[in-house]
Parts: structure tokens; C-alpha cells; sequence
């Protein structure tokens, strides 16, 4: 049943849902989205979904071209590393400002979440949601929580080749041993030390891009010219053919 007349707040959950899609991969780079069948799947009328739309095309998730549709943009490799420049820019910062003594509330978060990470098997988008956790926690260990905001709100690229590099290329166990290994040294005080380990986890998107672009090239995008063209399935071939 199809809702009317929704609240800002309602909306707002019609935008995240449409987002998390995305993110998630359910909706594929370079896919065409309907907007009747996510109307169906969420419940809702098409007036929110064309506004979380709008809002997805201000964060380029989103590409609408007259005539032809709305599409899931493909990954940008450049985007990708202006995020992932703010990312590492803002939690490095974090670290820095560290002092003990720790916060115990954050600090049992923090321990638990890693007991979490360990037991999620085979379920990508679970330890996904607990790597945005864990990294979201060690800015509150250093009283920085509030910015993750800013950072998560820039990152959907990002975010984007980094689920792709967990389906594609699961390591998930070596991940989880990243995690302990930064919080160990955090906890005993090596501050440095968990600043380069923790900058070389971020670093490892760039290595699964490239392994992934050669695997999928279609999921990026190359020729930024390339426009969507229907033979029967949509294709994105440049203008000149």
C-alpha cells in the first residue's frame, strides 16, 4: 500500500533506503533504476522517490538522462580518491588528538564490535556496517564522533568500491585482524604506530579498483563521455561510437 502525504522524516527514510541500495550494490553501477518498482518495494508514492533521487544526483550516485532514464552512476575512480583523501585526512587527525585516559563506554564498544567482526562468517554487508562501527568509534574514543557525519556524506563512491572489493575479493578475516591490530595499539598507547596501520587499511580500495576494473570494467567509469544506450539490455558507449 502506497503511502501519502509523508513527513521530512519519512522522506529522509525513503533517501536512505534508495542510498543503501546503492551502496549495498543491490542497484549495480550503471544500472537503470524505476522509479515504479522502488515505489512498490518501499511502500511509497513516486513524489519521494524522484526527491531521494534529486538528492542522490547531488551526490553523483545518480545519473538522469532526458529521454533515455536514471541510472546508478558508475564508480568514479577519481571520486573515489578525493573520499578517500578526506577519510584518511579526517581519522588520521583523530588519532593524533588521542589522550588517555580512555573513555571505558567507548572502549567496550570498541571490544565488542571486534567480537562482532569475528563471528560475521560469510555475511559481507554485516561486517561492512560493523567496519563503519569500528571507525566511527575510534573517532569517538578521540572525542571527534560528530564529524564522522561529514565524512560518511562524501564517500559513497568510496563506499561503493570498497563493498565491491569485500564481494569480490572477501578477506574479511585479514580485515578484522587490521581492526585488532590498530585498537591493540592504540589501547597501548603506540599512537604512531596505529596511525600507519591504520592508513594502510584505508589505503587497500586502491589495490582492489584495479583488480576489480580489469575484472568488470563496466561497473567504472573510463570514457566519461559514455552515455547509457539500449541493444536490448542498456550499454554505456561514448557518443562517438
Amino acid at each position: 500500500m502506497v503511502k501519502q502525504g509523508m513527513s521530512r522524516s519519512e522522506r529522509h527514510h525513503v533517501y536512505d533506503q534508495i542510498r543503501g541500495r546503492i551502496i549495498d550494490l543491490e542497484l549495480l553501477p550503471g544500472a537503470a533504476i524505476s522509479e515504479n518498482e522502488l515505489s512498490r518495494a518501499l511502500g511509497v508514492s513516486r513524489t519521494p522517490i524522484r526527491e531521494a533521487l534529486l538528492l542522490l544526483t547531488k551526490e553523483s550516485l545518480v545519473e538522469v538522462f532526458p529521454k533515455v532514464g536514471t541510472f546508478v552512476s558508475r564508480v568514479d575512480p577519481r571520486r573515489v580518491a578525493e573520499a578517500q583523501f578526506l577519510r584518511e585526512a579526517v581519522e588520521l587527525a583523530s588519532l593524533r588528538t588521542l589522550v588517555e585516559p580512555f573513555d571505558d563506554g567507548v572502549l567496550e564498544r570498541l571490544r565488542q564490535n571486534l567480537a562482532d567482526q569475528s563471528d560475521v562468517g560469510g555475511d559481507v554487508r554485516r561486517f561492512f556496517v560493523l567496519d563503519e562501527e569500528f571507525h566511527r568509534g575510534l573517532m569517538a574514543l578521540a572525542g571527534h564522533e560528530g564529524s564522522w557525519s561529514t565524512v560518511a556524506s562524501a564517500k559513497g563512491h568510496l563506499d561503493r568500491a570498497r563493498m565491491l572489493g569485500i564481494q569480490e575479493m572477501p578477506r574479511v578475516d585479514s580485515f578484522v585482524e587490521e581492526h585488532r591490530s590498530i585498537f591493540d595499539a592504540v589501547v597501548a598507547g603506540r599512537f604512531e604506530e596505529a596511525g600507519r596501520r591504520l592508513a594502510a587499511h584505508l589505503r587497500v580500495v586502491f589495490d582492489d579498483i584495479e583488480a576489480i576494473r580489469a575484472k568488470s570494467p563496466e561497473l567504472f567509469i573510463g570514457d566519461s563521455t559514455a552515455r547509457p544506450v539500449r541493444r536490448p539490455a542498456y550499454v554505456w558507449e561514448s557518443p562517438q561510437g
